[in-house]
């Protein structure tokens, strides 16, 4: 499984991790997305219908933790993180707007054709991020 991410969802989440109330992000994200199969990745709350590339939102740390936003796409077993949030503390919110889920859906796919995408990875217990056009120059 090769794990990408948005811009908003890399933002989002550096801001996040400089806050103590937030600590736990990194592992929780590390043990829900890393070394899953496809099964487990398509638990949560779907947000379109299809079973080939499943748009999901899915609660991290029960619901006073985090909401992610990703899309998987099953035959190529890339996993594409979105947005996230957290819906309690200094920064928490409620879930986000359709109108927020629909442009975030079509930024993905944007992003994809594009290949303006980081690439996720889990060094120990830390998440980097490489820029993908950085590795395809490789």
């Amino acid at each position: 499984m090769t794990i990408y991410c948005l811009d908003d969802f890399k933002a989002e989440y550096e801001k996040l991790k400089k806050k103590d109330s937030y600590s736990s992000l990194e592992k929780d994200i590390i043990d829900h997305f890393f070394d899953k199969d496809v099964t487990a990745l398509k638990a949560g709350t779907r947000l379109n219908n299809s079973d080939d590339s499943p748009y999901i939102k899915k609660r991290l740390s029960g619901s006073g933790g985090f909401r992610v936003y990703y899309l998987l796409i099953v035959k190529n077993e890339n996993l594409y993180l979105m947005f996230v949030h957290p819906k309690s503390g200094s920064l928490g919110y409620d879930n986000i707007t359709d109108e927020s889920k629909a442009a975030l859906y079509k930024k993905v796919l944007a992003c994809i054709k594009t290949n303006d995408l980081y690439v996720v990875t889990a060094v120990g217990e830390k998440l980097v991020f490489t820029k993908k056009e950085v590795l395809s120059k490789k």
